[in-house]
């Protein structure tokens, strides 16, 4: 779809902010210097401390072995890149490792006034180093990350003061074109982007507002409102192709769960036409999809056919000395940090709230730490390389709000964190071999409420086998799991042969997947289908040779999906009346449930409610008693309409209950959470340069406002300013 074409605006262009902050990159270089080396000298005397065999006679032998480190890691990033790009990301992490010791080990060896006895003490020198930065930056205030990529940044400058790109003020044909860096903030809505903002937790994006170089505006995350539906709109332009997070596929005869990375590469070869946001020499790095960019880092649906990503981009992380090390010491007291706010919840009472124990508070520590910062340092890299469009998802907060709550104190912390990556990525465009304009958006919000099975006292599958009066169903209920699939893309990456590494709540769901088709029972249980030789009047598969569940139910946060998957097509509602009568009214009397959408042979679509019917497809207002609808936004028709009429859609969709506050009940295990309508999780925000204007053609009606309604509309107005500032032909 075509869209504007903005001219450049003087003093708002990216190349003009490029020049104006890198006027002292001079006194900048130095002086980043001196600090790694006088940091990395504290370091390294209270290792010499307090690590036996390991002796230094005089402060100038610390300093000196401090720049021999820095000095050493300088000389040996170039052959590491080498070696990295032959033997790819685990070469890269061996290599990289290895490094370290040598490095560390011969500035201790071969510097005068200090000696050293083994190898081992070596190792204890880096991890003790390495836990003083750490603990000095956080004393100091300067958690963010930014010793991450200090050396990408300075080899950026030096690269440009050689001349090996061509200077800012250079001719129009010297210069390459702008570059177009998208930052994606998982689970971020409008509404606490703008509360972060006015709490000083995102800085940098007030900044931008204040100054007039961005402009934030609303867009409208449709239904299903989840990651992976709003990333293949945006990055595809097929958000049509995800009907939830997770659904049954009649032609497969199993779930098909988006965040595994064998999954995610078949929903891909499904949706891609080749033309993706990041086609033509883009870079995607921690998604779920690539968008056919040329280079992909950590992307889900290319684990197991690319690994991690070209080794070079990993070096800059794994080979420098202190660097893993202080991430994996960062790990641990994000681990530790989660202990104390969770136990902080259950002292205080804080409702609602669900368990936050087990191995989320791993999960956690190394989403929003060790991979944030490995993340930081692949996005530098691409943009020091000078890649035409950059993309990446950061998932800090939705990590956290979904156990925690949208706006808890805790959620909204992590909003700094991200602020902070915006920063550093901003300092590292204005060292980039070309100018960059940055564009920072998410794919949907969150909403807060109870669960569904508190508010019922029994899970969503339990709920529907008592209504349909056979509480021995063989069912299949897919438990929440979407905050694994990050670490679970990067397992896989690594394994890359063998079954797919798959942790989290929908690890008991592989059976249900297709081995034999034998179907998971109730919460992880497992059961066997009754058959399905002979065919009812009820649409049942006949002569399959293979068992399939009875029902099947899965859960995007407070959409939830049924199927009776024994049917080969989609059973209407009064097939489903005369063969179970109770079950949709009694699901749309449940406290927890708003409405129960369903097929019908003579209304089409219909909304069920506790004391009414609506007829979502007729025109005009043709329904019957309350208006189940009333409760939600204004786009809850159009909105329901759509997502059931998605292929592999639900048999019945359910919406739970929303309450004048806005908040809703997922089921799932998450007192945050998305996926349907009701509250905020559907408002998404874009914040974007102000010189680029939004094509009112893409645009919709929500509340009385135009906004870009769905996440196919983002990624045609982002494809209209790619080629408008020159990064996509």
């Amino acid at each position: 779809m075509p869209g504007p074409r903005p001219a450049p605006v003087p003093g708002t262009s990216a190349s003009s902010r490029r020049r104006s902050r890198t006027r002292f990159a001079d006194v900048a270089d130095v002086a980043e210097v001196a600090v790694a080396v006088g940091t990395t000298a504290v370091g390294l005397g209270v290792a010499v401390a307090l690590v036996d065999d390991v002796r230094i006679t005089s402060p100038w032998a610390l300093l000196l072995a401090a720049a021999a480190v820095g000095l050493g890691a300088h000389l040996l990033a170039g052959p590491l890149r080498a070696f990295a790009r032959v033997a790819g990301a685990g070469g890269a992490l061996v290599a990289g490792l290895a490094a370290q010791v040598l490095v560390v080990g011969a500035a201790l060896t071969l510097v005068p006034g200090v000696t050293v006895t083994s190898v081992w003490s070596v190792l204890a020198v880096l991890a003790v180093t390495a836990v003083v930065m750490a603990a000095g930056r956080w004393a100091w205030g300067a958690s963010d990350n930014a010793y991450v990529v200090a050396d990408l940044v300075r080899r950026a400058r030096r690269r440009a003061r050689r001349g090996d790109v061509p200077a800012l003020d250079a001719a129009d044909g010297d210069r390459p074109p702008a570059g177009v860096l998208l930052v994606q903030l998982d689970g971020v809505g409008l509404d606490v982007l703008e509360l972060a903002v006015d709490a000083g937790l995102a800085p940098t994006v007030q900044r931008w507002v204040e100054e007039g170089t961005h402009r934030l505006r609303p867009w409208w995350a449709s239904v299903p409102s989840t990651t992976p539906a709003s990333q293949a709109g945006i990055l595809h332009g097929a958000a049509d192709a995800i009907p939830a997070f997770r659904w049954w596929d009649r032609d497969l005869r199993r779930l098909v769960v988006t965040n595994r990375p064998d999954d995610a590469a078949l929903v891909e070869e499904r949706l891609t036409d080749g033309r993706g946001l990041l086609a033509g020499g883009g870079t995607a790095v921690s998604t779920m999809f690539s968008g056919d960019a040329a280079s992909s880092y950590l992307v889900m649906s290319r684990g197991r056919r690319h690994g991690l990503g070209p080794g070079p981009g990993y070096v800059g992380f794994f080979a420098r000395p202190f660097v893993l090390g202080r991430a994996v010491v960062l790990t641990v007291g994000e681990a530790v940090k989660e202990l104390y706010q969770a136990r902080r919840q259950r002292v205080h009472d804080v409702r609602p709230r669900v368990s936050r124990g087990g191995w989320y508070v791993l999960l956690r520590a190394v989403t929003n730490v060790l991979l944030r910062d490995l993340t930081t340092s692949l996005v530098a890299d691409a943009l020091v390389r000078g890649d035409p469009v950059v993309y990446v998802d950061l998932v800090d907060y939705d990590e956290v709000a979904h156990h925690a709550g949208p706006t808890r104190p805790e959620s909204l912390r992590s909003l700094e964190g991200l602020d902070q990556v915006l920063r550093l990525l901003e300092q590292v465009a204005d060292a980039a071999p070309r100018a960059y304009d940055v564009v920072v958006l998410s794919d949907h919000g969150q909403a807060l409420g109870p669960t569904f099975e508190e508010v019922e006292g029994r899970s969503l599958l339990a709920t529907v086998r008592a209504l349909m009066a056979e509480p021995g169903a063989a069912g299949v209920q897919s438990a929440g799991g979407e905050a694994w699939g990050p670490l679970n893309a990067l397992l896989t990456s690594v394994r890359r042969t063998g079954d797919p590494v798959v942790l989290g709540p929908d690890a008991g769901d592989d059976r249900a997947r297709g081995r034999a088709g034998a179907p998971a029972g109730d919460d992880g249980g497992h059961g066997r289908g009754h058959g399905s030789g002979h065919r009812s009047g009820h649409g049942r598969v006949t002569g399959s040779g293979r068992d399939v569940p009875d029902v099947v139910v899965a859960g995007s946060g407070n959409l939830g999906l049924v199927w009776f998957p024994a049917h080969d097509r989609r059973p209407v509602l009064e097939e489903l009346a005369e063969r179970w009568p109770a079950l949709v009214p009694g699901l749309a009397a449940r406290p927890g449930v708003g409405l129960v959408v369903a097929d019908s042979r003579g209304h089409g679509l219909v909304a069920v409610g506790r004391d009414g019917v609506r007829a979502l497809e007729a025109d005009g207002d043709d329904g019957a008693g309350a208006d189940p609808l009333a409760a939600y936004p204004a786009r809850a028709r159009s909105d329901l309409v759509r997502a059931a009429r998605l292929p592999g859609s639900g048999d019945l969709l359910l919406v739970s209950a929303v309450d004048p506050r806005g908040r809703v009940h997922a089921f799932e295990g998450q007192v945050g959470s998305h996926g349907g309508i009701g509250g905020p999780q559907n408002g998404a925000f874009l914040l974007h340069p102000a010189a680029w204007e939004v094509d009112d053609a893409l645009c919709g009606d929500v509340d009385g406002a135009r906004v870009l309604v769905g996440a196919d509309a983002v990624h045609h107005q982002l494809v209209a300013w790619l080629r408008a500032c020159g990064a996509r032909s």
